[in-house]
């Protein structure tokens, strides 16, 4: 399929873009345009000295809510970006053949994931993270045989969660969030939680590119903070009518 590989530099061969299912193939047929217009201050030019790093987006399709992605809540005891919701990866090791290999062996270790299951579709361009100094190679891939997932390690992952992409794209779930630090951009509010930064960014263009994008609001902006103390709110008096029922 045209257009799957946009990352020639760091492409696996073990990439089979051919066997992704249909309501995949709008997304496929215009990944290469993932640029630094639809992902605003993430720079397409990382340092040559940045530290590596691959993420997983990883798309399923429930047969309950459709096509969905995984994604993990980091513990809020972290030194580091505590409580922040990402695509499960981490660090690029040593004996990592490629950021396919990386992402893979992160995304088991976080959520418990069989990466036999998954199926590699598309490497996306490096993009660097400034306030972290990491080079990140976002990975797409369908799961085609989902497995079970869960927080393999408490003290590094609160949560792991398979986001619907119809309710990523609602437009109520949909937002601006603004950092003390100046930085604004796109963010959800989803299943108690508000994904937004990198994880934001990404999820916002790839809405946009497979198709699934919804009109939204987009001058809807809330301090950091605020949307952070409504999404537990809600998740305390979801939990609460869960106990009592």
């Amino acid at each position: 399929m045209n257009g799957a590989v946009v990352n020639p530099g760091n492409t696996p061969g073990r990439l089979a873009p051919d066997r992704a299912p249909s309501w995949l193939h709008p997304l496929l047929g215009r990944i290469g345009e993932v640029d630094a217009t639809l992902l605003g201050r993430l720079r397409l030019s990382p340092p040559a000295d940045g530290r590596r790093s691959a993420v997983l987006i990883l798309l399923g399709d429930d047969p309950e809510h459709g096509p969905d992605v995984l994604l993990t809540e980091r513990a809020r005891t972290l030194r580091a970006h505590a409580g922040q919701v990402s695509f499960p990866g981490g660090r690029t090791d040593p004996t990592d053949a490629d950021a396919v290999a990386t992402a893979l062996r992160e995304a088991e270790e976080e959520t418990g994931l069989a990466p036999d299951g998954v199926v590699p579709l598309a490497v996306l361009p490096d993009l660097f993270i400034p306030p972290t100094g990491y080079v990140v190679t976002p990975v797409l891939a369908h799961w085609a045989d989902p497995t079970a997932v869960h927080a393999v390690d408490p003290a590094e992952t609160a949560r792991v969660v398979r986001v619907p992409l119809a309710v990523l794209a609602d437009p109520a779930h949909r937002m601006q969030v603004r950092h003390p630090s100046g930085y604004q951009g796109p963010a959800f509010h989803v299943a108690g939680l508000v994904v937004w930064g990198f994880t934001g960014a990404l999820l916002s263009a790839l809405l946009h590119l497979g198709g699934w994008e919804r009109a939204w609001n987009p001058t809807r902006v809330r301090d950091l903070d605020e949307a952070w103390a409504a999404a537990r709110d809600e998740a305390r008096a979801e939990a609460r009518e869960v106990a009592e029922s």
